[in-house]
């Protein structure tokens, strides 16, 4: 292992034997770390947190802290972080709790950038995007594919959806649906339409692309038609699309409410 010798770490921690840990970083009893993971300096990784492999993890993160929950009195929660992630510096990832899921996930290959926080029982898919500041509250669960920009707000419990993005210094009080771009303050967060740039670089067909269109307009466009009335009529129009089936699903599945207002000025 390629350790400083400034470092700390604890004997009851588990590091393979190819992890880098940098000066002044400090690993407390309970941390497991994978293949190739390399720990910046002064980063600090406490609690039981499970780190996978070819993580970088930057300078003054920390990593596994205790939640900032009144009702947490030092139970055995967990972080547990999957492969490839880029954690950067003062990010700050914190366990779970025993009223939560008893653990905070965090997949394969985001990207945390400078100074955002995920807080106790979040769940984050693979390959989020997190921008400087952005911040999650507890019980936050993003799926796979979505983007933060800047200094965006997340409030606890609610969703956020595959492939949208949230532009910068936005708040976040309801459930973001898949697919969309959004923008505002917790009052008045618009939707501007779908993300079909990052669908289209991701591969997706134009045929899908051009059925998910097609359900926006019935779904957030046709504002006249109560939400389950829109909601049926995507399904019946293109239920054979699986983007729209998804889009609908997690609508219907949303205990917060969703972003429904449209602006084409965002």
């Amino acid at each position: 292992m390629n350790i400083h010798h400034t470092a700390v770490i604890d004997s009851g921690a588990e590091l393979d034997s190819t992890v880098i840990v940098g000066p002044y970083a400090v690993i407390e009893k309970g941390v497991r770390i994978g293949a190739g993971t390399e720990v910046g300096p002064h980063a600090f990784i406490q609690g039981i947190t499970e780190i996978g492999t070819g993580n970088q993890i930057g300078p003054f993160a920390i990593v596994g802290g205790p939640p900032q929950d009144l009702s947490y009195k030092n139970e055995p929660t967990k972080v547990i972080i999957g492969n490839n992630n880029l954690i950067r510096e003062y990010v700050s990832i914190h366990r779970g709790t025993v009223r939560g899921r008893g653990e905070t996930l965090i997949g394969d290959e985001n990207m945390l950038m400078g100074y955002s926080h995920v807080a106790h029982d979040c769940k984050l898919g693979n390959r989020i995007i997190i921008a400087n500041g952005g911040t999650l509250g507890g019980h936050v669960m993003i799926e796979d594919m979505a983007s933060l920009g800047g200094h965006v707000g997340v409030h606890q419990f609610s969703r956020i959806g595959t492939f949208s993005y949230v532009g910068g210094v936005s708040g976040v009080a309801k459930d973001v649906p898949p697919y969309m771009i959004v923008a505002g303050t917790r009052n008045q967060m618009r939707v501007s339409g779908i993300n079909h740039i990052g669908l289209k670089r991701n591969g997706v067909s134009a045929e899908d692309i051009k059925k998910l269109r097609g359900a926006f307009k019935i779904i957030f466009l046709h504002q006249d038609l109560l939400l389950k009335e829109a909601l049926d009529r995507a399904m019946e129009q293109y239920s054979d699309c699986d983007l729209v089936v998804h889009l609908v699903e997690f609508i219907r599945d949303s205990k917060r409410g969703i972003v429904r207002s449209f602006s084409e000025d965002e």
